[in-house]
């Protein structure tokens, strides 16, 4: 390797490049990552950290996984990139056949885009286009409370956590929030619901199934969001499930939306996806939802695309995906880490300095019983403790939260949980 493109990385950084959620003033030093395999991340100098958060939940089958770089390196060969709008490929044609098996039973319709915050706005756009097409003015989304579905101008608007919105909340499309279902809110939230449905205006409702994972990985049950979804089911409102994070496994079924009765009209799929490797994403829907736009009008087509919609690369590394999260190693593994993550949840959860433990699937967290900025001095610290243990995780105001790649070993689980408990010490 070229000395000259890795040697103090980090300081050349500082000269050209922008980092996301980053107020540089505050925080000007970034890792310098030179390499990553499985569960590990490597720096500059050499250090290696357990990746507990697969990178944003993207890298689930380990980072460079072997399997997917080989399919993907003889795409390369084949076709790298053609343009989606005319023109069709294999890659595309068969992930749609097999995503297809897989998603819940109602879905029959696949829409390529590059990134999750993409894949809920063609989901907004759906639905408003979706009441248009037929006639009906209904111009209002409904959405969770401390929702969060991506940084584009359609899914900030249906997200609730103003900390990322305030400067553009004048320019949003209108949206009604309700509260996540709680067995103690459910009667006040279905009446909530017949009140805001009365003018008949709500064009859909997006949501996160059973994890909000923005909202420091906020979990409910599946029967309260079944008995949402049927009211509005019954009202003809389009429920727009966001499973770019959920999916893929890590509730503990391919879908969290498998858990609840009432499919979802629309699902938003996007980071792993393609297991980390590609962006890419897809929006799903049910043919009631395709038959709005089929017209012999050209206006009532959905005008929406990205230049590389559907890349034949990224749409291998989706089917090398398909394949792992399918097979009998991948289902093992999960059941795997989510019973290790109960034992440790059971010790855990009357230290002294946890407030509560939750999990769902391989997702686990626990609340700190102290106030923390969302970014605030104690999180740096806390931060910075784990990664100079060799631990990549990255709390969520006062939550910890563990989402690690389906193939991490025991002892390195071990090593997370560990190393969590060290860090209560510092609190």
């Amino acid at each position: 390797m070229n000395s000259m493109t890795t040697k103090n990385l980090s300081e050349r950084d500082k000269k050209h490049v922008w980092h996301p959620l980053t107020q540089h003033k505050i925080h000007p030093d970034m890792l310098a990552v030179v390499k990553a395999k499985g569960t590990l991340i490597y720096d500059e100098d050499g250090n290696e950290y357990i990746d507990g958060i697969a990178s944003w939940y993207t890298c689930m089958y380990g980072h460079c996984n072997d399997f997917i770089l080989e399919k993907v390196h003889k795409q390369m060969y084949q076709l790298d990139q053609v343009v989606f709008s005319g023109f069709t490929h294999e890659p595309a044609v068969t992930l749609s056949e097999e995503l297809i098996k897989i998603l819940p039973n109602n879905q029959e319709k696949l829409f390529f885009s590059d990134n999750g915050s993409t894949a809920t706005e063609i989901g907004i756009k759906m639905a408003l286009q979706y009441h248009f097409n037929r006639g009906e003015k209904r111009t209002i989304m409904l959405a969770f409370e401390d929702g969060f579905h991506g940084d584009t101008f359609g899914a900030m608007s249906v997200s609730g956590l103003s900390v990322y919105n305030g400067p553009f909340e004048d320019f949003f499309i209108e949206v009604e929030r309700i509260p996540v279902p709680t067995k103690e809110n459910g009667d006040a939230i279905i009446a909530q619901l017949e009140s805001i449905l009365v003018d008949n205006t709500i064009a859909g409702f997006i949501y996160e199934p059973l994890v909000q994972g923005a909202a420091a990985m906020k979990m409910y049950e599946p029967e309260g969001l079944n008995n949402i979804l049927r009211v509005l089911k019954k009202n003809n409102v389009l429920t727009i499930a966001d499973e770019v994070m959920t999916g893929f496994g890590k509730t503990g079924t391919h879908f969290a939306s498998d858990q609840i009765d009432t499919k979802p009209d629309i699902i938003c799929l996007s980071k792993a996806l393609t297991a980390g490797l590609m962006p890419m994403a897809v929006t799903s829907c049910t043919q009631e939802v395709y038959g709005a736009f089929y017209s012999d009008d050209l206006a009532k087509g959905l005008f929406h695309g990205h230049t590389y919609t559907a890349n034949p690369l990224a749409c291998t590394a989706a089917l090398a995906g398909i394949r792992l999260l399918q097979s009998k190693e991948i289902q093992n593994n999960i059941k795997r880490v989510i019973k290790s993550h109960k034992a440790f949840g059971n010790k855990i959860k009357s230290h002294p300095k946890v407030a509560s433990v939750r999990q769902c699937g391989v997702i686990f967290a626990l609340d700190l019983n102290v106030h923390m900025e969302r970014y605030g001095s104690l999180r740096d610290k806390l931060f910075h403790h784990f990664m100079a243990n060799g631990v990549f995780l990255r709390p969520l105001g006062n939550t910890i939260y563990i989402l690690a790649p389906f193939v991490i070993s025991d002892a390195e689980m071990a090593t997370i949980y560990e190393t969590i408990e060290s860090a209560l010490e510092l609190i």
